[in-house]
């Protein structure tokens, strides 16, 4: 086998060796070997991800390889293998890095935690499923990756079982994500009724076959259909309108967690998929459409919820709910290099903001509500200048690394040439969007880490977390700062992803016209002040400034005047009421109908019951003529040959006649 491919190997496994030890064999181990075993194989994986990364972009020369044959069905091979090309060597990198970052974070924020062992179980089987999903070279492995990272999130969800809460939330994600799922299996499955293969190669070699073709019994395109359906399930994974409810209820879980699911797995799965089905997508101007308001919508509406949060990592969920809608807005642009920079840059300051949420909720023993905080900057100092800085980035701020993603982004909707007013609709979403992130995100950090204490710091002051908490938050907050100015023009604006993303650039040029703007990243970020959305989110920290440190009663004043607003944003567009009188209601009131008629009726009253009421009638009958008399049975005989003789002397007659 070859080394590299050997290697390649390394990076799922490696993982899943250390959740195999600190699940299985957690109490021998103890608390120190659970973790150490976790952490060394995260860390493996992250060293062999940067030496294929290094191995695949100087190269240019993809790694593929067909591992194991699962099953053959005719000519039609169903296989495990890995395509590591530039797409899939970036996405490696992001998401072994980070959670090394989030593993060596566990140790100090679950120190406590009598599941201390089942966690680092858990989270390095997620980075494992993430792992073999961005690593499969075929529909079905990119199936079974996609259904892990659901399966995992849900015991991570509900890591704290014995809280009624987590165990709901949990649930409310793995259901809404079944909804996404069945439309990701129908548009798997069209693609294997058209193609006959599930492999990348063959079908991405073989689109120019979907030229015409309708969906059989419709006049619908079935490029349209297919590539619908796999957005469907990125919606459901990558928390889109209106399968988005799962994602802010999922801060139940542990918060490192919260920083794995948002920053670097399961929510970039859907982007990532999506970006790798550029082929496809790039067949279908209706599809792209959808994508293009989906995320919209999501960028925007999701955004503004975050500004009446009070629960400091339900602000930062709702941020994540907004920055992905914008990565979507990006793929329906067919921007799908801005899309997967921006996941990239997004990765490390949301995983950032969240691990800075965590030091602070430890400090501040576990409370987690904002109103309850204030001057935390004098006591935690590591911890706020890290968070200030994944606050710079997420908003926007020249230099950092969100700026040049988030701007990308906004720029390229502008060249989009989309047909309709989605694309009008998607520059609001996106330009207003700049707005709404400043003033939630510095909400968060006025109310948080400035102003006066709002908490009784006589008996137990808050202090700084231990060195296994803040070395995480400075070693993301380097690339939170720098990745952005690094790596801007070799990922958008060169060959980087030639091979793993297709672009019909005629159709659809907004990459190449962002390209012939481009004059380094210095000049971006200098340009920036003639832009409105650098004043934009000036603006909204000039917002926020003003009402929560200058005139805090203001907010107050503005809720109790436009209660009907808050009550509509507080209750989140009540999107959950509407679920559960629509969909849970609906599928109760189905429940008992077929409870009651198909089960009690049907199957216990007929067929059950039923069976057993005949076969206790014919005994009955058939009891009443066993008498034990002889002259009876004979009686019986002569009466059988007599009906036979009968039949046998009259049907030559009864077949004539009926000729």
């Amino acid at each position: 086998m070859d080394p590299w491919i050997r290697l390649c190997l390394l990076v799922p496994l490696a993982p899943l060796a250390g959740a195999l030890i600190a699940g299985l064999f957690g109490r021998t181990v103890g608390r120190r070997g659970a973790h150490s075993v976790a952490i060394l194989g995260v860390a493996i994986a992250t060293v062999a991800s940067a030496l294929v990364f290094q191995h695949v972009v100087l190269n240019r020369q993809p790694i593929q390889a067909d591992l194991y044959t699962w099953t053959r069905i005719g000519s039609v091979d169903l296989s495990l293998g890995f395509l590591i090309d530039t797409l899939t060597a970036t996405m490696m990198l992001v998401v072994s890095f980070v959670s090394l970052m989030i593993h060596v974070y566990t140790i100090g924020y679950m120190a406590d935690d009598p599941g201390y062992q089942r966690f680092f179980a858990y989270i390095s089987l997620f980075t494992f499923s993430m792992l073999m999903l961005v690593m499969s070279d075929n529909f079905l492995q990119l199936f079974f990756g996609w259904e892990a990272v659901g399966l995992v999130s849900y015991l991570l969800i509900g890591f704290w079982y014995e809280r009624p809460s987590a165990i709901a939330a949990s649930l409310k994600a793995f259901l809404v994500n079944r909804v996404g799922d069945l439309g990701f299996l129908l548009g798997i499955g069209l693609v294997f009724a058209h193609f006959g293969t599930l492999d990348y190669r063959q079908v991405f070699g073989a689109t120019g076959s979907l030229a015409g073709q309708t969906l059989p019994g419709t006049g619908w395109s079935l490029a349209t259909v297919i590539c619908i359906c796999l957005f469907i399930g990125a919606m459901g994974k990558s928390a889109q309108f209106p399968l988005h409810v799962w994602l802010p209820d999922s801060m139940e879980g542990p918060t490192p967690i919260s920083a794995l699911i948002h920053a670097a797995t399961m929510v970039t799965a859907g982007i990532f998929m999506v970006a790798r089905m550029s082929p496809l997508f790039e067949l279908s101007d209706t599809a792209l459409s959808f994508v293009l308001f989906i995320g919209a919508f999501t960028a925007f509406f999701m955004g503004v919820l975050g500004i009446v949060q009070n629960d400091i990592k339900r602000v930062i969920a709702y941020s994540t709910l907004s920055q992905l809608g914008y990565m979507a807005v990006a793929l329906g642009a067919s921007a799908y290099s801005a899309a997967i920079f921006h996941l990239m840059t997004h990765a490390f300051f949301k995983a950032l903001l969240f691990l800075g949420a965590g030091s602070v909720i430890i400090a501040m023993h576990h409370e987690q509500d904002m109103r309850r905080m204030g001057g935390l900057a004098r006591w935690m100092p590591v911890t706020y200048l890290t968070t200030l800085i994944g606050a710079l980035a997420l908003i926007g701020t020249p230099g950092f690394a969100g700026f040049y993603s988030k701007d990308s982004i906004i720029e390229a909707v502008g060249h989009c040439t989309l047909p309709g007013w989605i694309v009008g609709f998607a520059q609001f979403s996106v330009t207003a969007g700049v707005f709404v992130t400043a003033l939630y995100t510095f909400r968060m950090l006025f109310l948080t880490f400035h102003g006066k204490p709002r908490f009784d710091a006589g008996h137990h002051p808050p202090h700084e977390s231990p060195w296994v908490v803040t070395f995480p938050l400075a070693a993301l907050a380097i690339p939170s700062v720098l990745i952005g100015y690094l790596t801007i023009q070799r990922m958008l604006f060169s060959d980087f992803f030639a091979g793993s993303i297709f672009v019909d650039s005629a159709r659809h040029p907004a990459m190449r016209a962002l390209s012939e703007d481009f004059r380094g990243p210095l000049e971006m970020a200098l340009d920036s002040a003639a832009h409105l959305p650098l004043w934009l989110a000036a603006g909204g920290v000039a917002a926020a400034w003003f009402l929560y440190m200058k005139r805090p009663d203001l907010p107050e004043l503005w809720r109790r005047r436009f209660a009907s607003l808050y009550a509509l944003l507080d209750n989140k567009y009540y999107m959950d009421w509407f679920n559960e009188i629509v969909f849970a209601a609906g599928a109760r009131l189905v429940g008992r109908v077929l409870w009651r008629g198909g089960d009690v009726a049907v199957i216990d009253g007929v067929a059950v019951n039923g069976s057993a009421r005949l076969v206790g009638w014919v005994a009955l009958m058939v009891r009443r003529v066993q008498t034990g008399y002889i002259y009876h049975y004979a009686f019986a005989m002569l009466l059988g040959v007599g009906v036979v003789l009968f039949a046998f002397l009259t049907w030559p007659y009864i077949v004539a006649a009926s000729r």
